[in-house]
């Protein structure tokens, strides 16, 4: 009884926020509104004067097409910190934006959803982040697990639940019962590691260079990881490495098939290397419910069908994959006690117990 008042105390005189902190893109679920904001995770920084000049959409627009003295940033590199000052202010933005008119006594309480296998320096990095941006308590749950709570897994059951998450900078694999982790792994092998691989094979194999922005635009509009019944291609600009000068060339959806070929190779091994590790007794619940993707790699097509061919399963792909994680958070914020064991926090940081 006391702990449910002292919820609604909390209610009243403070926001609740979940942030899917994302390599790629943050997404941001406010309690009562749903998900109200998803945005690049790019900050573009004057360098003359240290002061962020855009953040989100609009600082992404300026990836390669700056001046010399404003630099497009992404402060997350594999899904953790890498500039510390510049998130603190990305995070700062996109509360104050959550916010708005609504904003009420305290300082909001944050759910931040972060690779699995992070460091406790990465973690404690990721909840000062948050505090210096206005928070005033900060929460911290692995991906896979806010994934999983997010497309209503049932965690807290004595059953194998395997959530496969493509992010932009990981790939989280994990198996998942009764609250906890049986069986993970994280990789750096992810949407941008794609992009990349697309840069380097139109490089060595047209000469021709293209921005990540171009790829990112390639994979998304004609990738296939299997053949399809018909040629997907497209049209690339890009500078000739020979000449110096501009040339386009069409790439067709075999070419953007080999050049991920590897790392896609890289993240089934990587599922295998789970399933071998999970007990037996989860493992038949895996073949028996499948597997769930979910991330911005779920969309790419046919990597559905070659985890299946391959691994033997069934993989389910979650109606909206990208939205997993910041679903996860903000149930959490609907029954943060009853999802407390499934977060990473400090001891000293427990104001809801008694």
């Amino acid at each position: 009884m006391y702990k449910k008042l002292k919820e609604k105390l909390y209610r009243k005189v403070s926001n609740d926020i979940g942030i899917d902190l994302g390599t790629a893109n943050t997404l941001v679920y406010m309690r009562g509104a749903g998900i109200i904001i998803n945005e690049p995770s790019v900050v573009a920084v004057n360098q003359k004067t240290g002061r962020v000049v855009a953040v989100g959409k609009e600082a992404k627009q300026m990836l390669g097409r700056t001046p010399a003295h404003i630099e497009a940033v992404r402060p997350l590199v594999d899904g953790v910190i890498s500039d510390f000052e510049v998130t603190e202010e990305m995070l700062s933005y996109l509360i104050n934006k959550a916010e708005g008119t609504n904003k009420k006594i305290f300082g909001p309480r944050v759910v931040i959803g972060v690779p699995s296998g992070i460091t406790n320096v990465e973690t404690r990095a990721v909840k000062d982040a948050a505090k210096n941006a206005g928070a005033r308590e900060v929460y911290i749950v692995e991906e896979p697990m806010a994934a999983a709570i997010g497309i209503r897994l049932p965690v807290k059951n004595p059953v194998g639940n395997m959530i496969i998450d493509i992010g932009g900078g990981t790939t989280d694999i994990a198996v998942i019962s009764l609250e906890g982790i049986v069986a993970s792994k994280n990789l750096r092998v992810a949407g941008d590691k794609l992009n990349s691989d697309i840069i380097s094979y139109i490089r060595n194999e047209f000469k021709i260079l293209i921005g990540e922005k171009t790829a990112e635009q390639l994979k998304i509009s004609i990738g296939a990881i299997l053949p399809t019944n018909e040629t997907l291609e497209k049209t690339v600009r890009g500078r000739d490495l020979v000449t110096g000068l501009p040339r386009e060339v069409v790439i067709t959806d075999n070419d953007v098939r080999e050049a991920v070929a590897q790392s896609i190779d890289s993240i089934i091994e990587s599922t295998r290397e789970v399933l071998e590790k999970t007990p037996p007794e989860i493992l038949s619940d895996v073949m028996q419910r499948g597997a769930y993707l979910v991330g911005g790699g779920a969309l790419f097509r046919g990597l559905k069908e070659l985890l299946e061919e391959t691994l033997k399963i069934t993989v389910h792909v979650d109606t909206d994959p990208l939205t997993a994680v910041a679903r996860g958070t903000g149930i959490i914020l609907e029954k943060i006690e009853d999802y407390r064991s499934v977060l990473i926090e400090d001891e000293d940081e427990l104001p809801l117990k008694n």
